[in-house]
């Protein structure tokens, strides 16, 4: 029996984890947000396309976050200010790596327009925007791939 063991929701869309491992979304999809490969709003639970073996979700606004079993990251959606992490701002309405991260990661979350990871050794990365400082370092207002605090006053 498939049940769902994990929720999260974004303003306009949301994400269920699946006991099989496998993840559903519904809701808008003006930005891909669903992982369906289109962007064509669903009123019903779609599956988002090649996850399995996922262990948590996550909704910003207008995009998505997967954690995978292996420790990596996967995100899909709007993509404006860098938070899907895979180095671009172009939308993506399929699952893409996130870029970059310096081994497993434990835990994610997201915000509005940022996405932020624990990673196993217990530091913390975050990428997107970082608008009055919501990615937790003092820098530019985003980045594209996830990145520690280059200045004093790091997240961790």
């Amino acid at each position: 029996m498939r049940t769902a063991i994990s929720i999260a929701a974004g303003p306009r869309h949301g994400l269920a984890l699946l006991s099989t491992g496998n993840v559903k979304a519904w809701g808008d999809n003006s930005y891909g947000e669903l992982g369906d490969g289109t962007t064509a709003d669903r009123m019903v639970a779609r599956s988002v396309a090649g996850m399995g073996d996922v262990k948590a979700v996550a909704a910003g606004s207008l995009f998505s976050l997967a954690l995978l079993g292996d420790g990596t990251v996967r995100a899909w959606g709007r993509n404006v200010d860098g938070q899907l992490g895979d180095g671009t701002t172009t939308n993506r309405s399929l699952p893409v790596p996130v870029v970059g991260l310096p081994g497993r990661v434990s835990a994610i979350a997201a915000g509005s327009n940022f996405a932020l990871a624990l990673l196993a050794n217990g530091g913390v990365m975050a990428w997107g925007s970082n608008d009055q400082g919501s990615s937790g370092w003092a820098g530019p207002t985003s980045t594209r791939i996830p990145s520690r605090s280059p200045s004093r006053y790091p997240v961790l």
